[in-house]
């Protein structure tokens, strides 16, 4: 029978852990979880547009791909854990149960607010390099030069033809390539 190392966790002591998620089952892992009081889950979302054919589009993935972060008490919660839908296990190495240490929690939560969700380059100001989605001029990158949002249009600067030229496009059809998280 294998020995199992609370180690990380006292009898009594609730931590933060890493749990894996089935793949692309963030959003059920933590929904599954939360329905238990005694677990606390934090289901970090990225907001972002991305580049098709079609144009922009809108986006949701998770910050750590296949992985939520859960509080509970691993001596008594660890078997409820892993067997709940959607989750594939703890993340341990061999005996040792790694902990997430408080303060990186609250870090990222005060990053994140409430909803978990962080929108990313929603935002374009002069000066930002930008890619065009769709359209004639797909996959063009430039630099802003004006924003127009009463009109919704931003003036970007592009090397076009070995030679720089100014368009204008609705700024639906940018990508914002400077923002970061």
């Amino acid at each position: 029978m294998n020995r199992v190392d609370y180690s990380s966790s006292d009898d009594s002591h609730t931590a933060w852990f890493c749990v894996r998620s089935q793949p692309k089952h963030e959003h059920i892992a933590a929904a599954n979880l939360r329905r238990n009081p005694d677990i606390d889950v934090l289901n970090l979302r990225i907001r972002f547009k991305r580049s098709t054919r079609r144009g922009p589009v809108w986006v949701t993935d998770a910050l750590f791909p296949g992985y939520v972060l859960a509080l509970f008490d691993l001596a008594r919660c660890l078997r409820l854990v892993q067997s709940t839908g959607g989750v594939t296990g703890v993340v341990h190495f061999g005996h040792r149960w790694p902990t997430v240490p408080p303060e990186a929690i609250a870090e990222l939560r005060a990053m994140f607010g409430d909803e978990e969700v962080r929108v990313i380059g929603a935002d374009v100001e002069t000066g930002d390099v930008v890619r065009i989605s769709g359209g004639v001029l797909d996959s063009l990158e430039g630099v802003v030069t004006r924003v127009m949002p009463g009109r919704k249009r931003v003036a970007v600067l592009l090397d076009f033809l070995g030679r720089q030229t100014a368009v204008e496009v609705d700024i639906a059809s940018i990508i914002n390539t400077d923002r970061h998280l």
